[in-house]
């Protein structure tokens, strides 16, 4: 098997809903803090992630003002942040996205969320039927991309109706901000070949990734578009195999049975999303199957929505698991681990040296070079003596 030498694209997330050490338990729990959101962007920024993705939905902050703020504390970190067809206008939206890249200096990314959970969309005013709802978002892109790369924008749609509409300032990212989108049904495929540059999968087992893969390339043929792929997954990185899953297993510690059928009734009743599904299928709210592939782990999914997976091991581990992704044609990596703060570090420094990706470590070399070595840290440490070279 081919071996992908590339470097992956990686990204970490913003906890926008709250953050903890344990799942289901307000054990050690922190809550929504903008104060902990710069913490955390700021230390992705120093430790070599090229962007963060911040998350959307009634829990959540607002994206696009969040990551407004954050950027104003960082300087080289990208923000995916969500446009949600229906929630307000593609002129209004192309607006925001313009001024945001704007004033990030074209740091913008945008993650198109068409929505699985029909409660949330009827509380924001949105009614139609699953699939319906990509011929909707398919007009309000067709609306939005005109506006935002040329400044103008006309249709007399179904679901659309944009007369003579026009976007007085341009982004800085030309001719716009790339369009990043997950979906697993095929109405959500379909959509994706004309209107994606990248195409998100959360972390399933890698035959069902391939499959995937394979069907966005054939929707995406007939445009003409050469859409490339990401994968949204939680790490737990350790020095050892038996550290991360020792860790993995403490993090549903405080995880009651009624926790996990309640928030698995939640899922069933709540969501039509076909991903959803496909994530509840790799466990079936059973804590006795949960490594649904090597080092694959889902017991994160026992009571969050949305991704629900994680990869458990050490650093070689988990980068070897990575390249059997990158294999089949993954070159960006969404990641996240509770508490965020600190697994944003551990993933890091523990694995990117193994993926090849520079780390804080390098940064600190190339502005210092080699006449600096810090060793040990702290009382008791392992002090080198700096070369004299």
């Amino acid at each position: 098997m081919m071996t992908t030498a590339k470097p992956l694209d990686f990204l970490w997330f913003i906890p926008s809903s709250g953050d903890g050490a344990y799942l289901g338990s307000d054990d050690l729990s922190r809550p929504a803090d903008p104060g902990y959101f710069r913490e955390i962007a700021k230390a992705a920024d120093r430790l070599g992630y090229s962007g963060v993705l911040i998350p959307t939905g009634v829990a959540c902050e607002e994206s696009f003002i969040l990551a407004a703020d954050l950027a104003a504390h960082t300087e080289r970190l990208k923000y995916l942040v969500a446009i949600r067809p229906g929630t307000a206008s593609p002129a209004y939206y192309a607006r925001l996205a313009s001024t945001l890249d704007r004033v990030s200096n074209g740091r913008l990314l945008l993650n198109i969320v068409v929505g699985g959970s029909a409660q949330e969309l009827a509380g924001d005013g949105i009614f139609l039927p699953h699939d319906e709802r990509y011929d909707h978002a398919q007009e309000f892109f067709e609306v939005f991309n005109s506006l935002i790369q040329t400044g103008k924008a006309h249709l007399d749609g179904k679901y659309i109706k944009a007369h003579n509409a026009q976007l007085g300032l341009p982004p800085v990212q030309q001719p716009r901000p790339p369009l990043y989108f997950g979906g697993s049904s095929d109405a959500a495929i379909e959509f994706s070949g004309g209107i994606t540059d990248k195409y998100l999968t959360w972390g399933e087992p890698p035959e069902q990734v391939a499959e995937k893969i394979a069907k966005v390339r054939k929707a995406a043929g007939p445009h003409g578009k050469d859409v490339t792929f990401g994968i949204r997954l939680h790490f737990i990185v350790r020095e050892t195999d038996d550290e991360a899953w020792e860790a993995a297993d403490r993090l549903i510690s405080k995880l009651s049975d009624e926790t996990i059928a309640a928030a698995q009734e939640v899922f069933a009743k709540s969501s039509d999303s076909v991903g959803q599904a496909r994530m509840v299928a790799l466990h079936q709210g059973r804590r006795d199957k949960l490594e649904v592939s090597p080092n694959l782990w889902a017991g994160i999914g026992l009571v969050r929505s949305g991704a629900g997976t994680a990869l458990v091991g050490s650093p070689k581990t988990v980068a070897k698991r990575l390249r059997e992704y990158q294999d089949l044609g993954i070159d960006t990596v969404i990641a996240s681990g509770y508490p965020h703060l600190e697994e944003a570090y551990r993933v890091s420094e523990l694995l990117f040296p193994e993926l090849g990706l520079p780390g804080p470590h390098d940064q600190l070399r190339s502005t210092f070079g080699e006449r600096k070595v810090f060793g040990g840290g702290g009382h008791g440490g392992n002090v080198k003596t700096a070369s004299a070279s």
